[in-house]
């Protein structure tokens, strides 16, 4: 009898220890701790660079409700949708029993997370201000989906790819830069945003990046004052045009002058997922182009 409660006590410890190794804690972007008692099996993503980097890191099978504007990679286009990151259909998305929510704190999504919390749902926040943040991102969404060797591959990846860019731009010429988000109304990224780190490694300057608001409106006679080398624009396939053939009604301004009106697809630039790298290198190659014209235009 000894021996049989011996080996179920012994049984008992094995058993909590595979529990407690099964647990995993990481830190999000906001700095709170995330702790789940075993790798995630149904999440739900709530911003399209989520819905990527979830993905990337292995997780995608994982992934059982997305929103509006998750169309990368293909097989997101299939997945239930549960709103915006304006407005959540929480009755869909709680309906979906989600084990883990990952999350984009803007628009006013984000005020409806806290009946969310309440639910004992938890939320991991995805916040990446730079480029580089985005490999450890991968590496600890692989933890929360139990899909760290995948995760791995992908973050090691994406670091060898930085390091190649920031290697081959880092001593270029400065160049001024002008990104605009949309023109009606006019506005751009400051110097916190993942798009401002990308023309930074390319060796441009944000000429509003030491604006206070992340995404702040600006007016045509600030853009310019700054006057400009190069203006940089999303092309994106749901609106009729970036809004740069305007500025070629002001010859004084530099980036008119010397037809140095950009686009990007802007999906590969705004969105802080792997992507990124493509956007990056296009942008570097067009600010490349802009250095070529000094010489032979005034």
């Amino acid at each position: 009898m000894m021996r049989k409660l011996t080996r179920l006590a012994l049984a008992t410890l094995c058993l909590h220890g595979l529990q407690a190794a099964a647990a995993v804690t990481v830190q999000d972007d906001e700095g709170n701790k995330v702790t789940l008692d075993k790798p995630a099996q149904r999440v739900i993503s709530l911003a399209p660079h989520v819905t990527e980097l979830l993905f990337a890191a292995g997780g995608g099978r994982k992934v059982v409700g997305v929103v509006d504007y998750s169309d990368y990679p293909p097989e997101a286009k299939a997945l239930p949708r549960v709103g915006s990151h304006r407005q959540i259909d929480l009755e869909r998305l709680i309906a979906l029993k989600p084990d883990l929510l990952v999350v984009w704190l803007h628009g006013g999504a984000a005020r409806q997370l806290e009946p969310l919390r309440r639910l004992g749902i938890p939320v991991y926040v995805s916040e990446p201000h730079r480029i580089a943040e985005i490999g450890p991102t991968l590496r600890r969404l692989g933890q929360l989906l139990g899909t760290e060797a995948e995760a791995g591959r992908g973050a090691d990846a994406f670091e060898r790819r930085l390091a190649t860019i920031e290697t081959s731009y880092a001593s270029r010429p400065p160049v001024k830069v002008f990104y605009q988000v949309w023109d009606r109304p006019l506005y751009t990224l400051n110097g916190s945003h993942t798009a401002s780190d990308a023309i930074r490694l390319c060796g441009g300057q944000n000429i509003f990046a030491a604006l206070p608001v992340t995404a702040p409106t600006v007016t045509v006679e600030a853009v310019l004052k700054e006057n400009p080398e190069v203006i940089v624009s999303g092309n994106r396939p749901d609106k009729d045009s970036a809004g740069l053939e305007a500025w070629k009604q002001y010859p004084s301004l530099l980036a008119a002058r010397r037809d140095n009106l950009v686009t990007i697809d802007a999906d590969q630039l705004v969105r802080p997922g792997p992507r990124i790298l493509d956007g990056t290198a296009a942008l570097c190659e067009r600010l490349d182009e802009a250095r070529g014209k000094r010489s032979r235009q005034p």
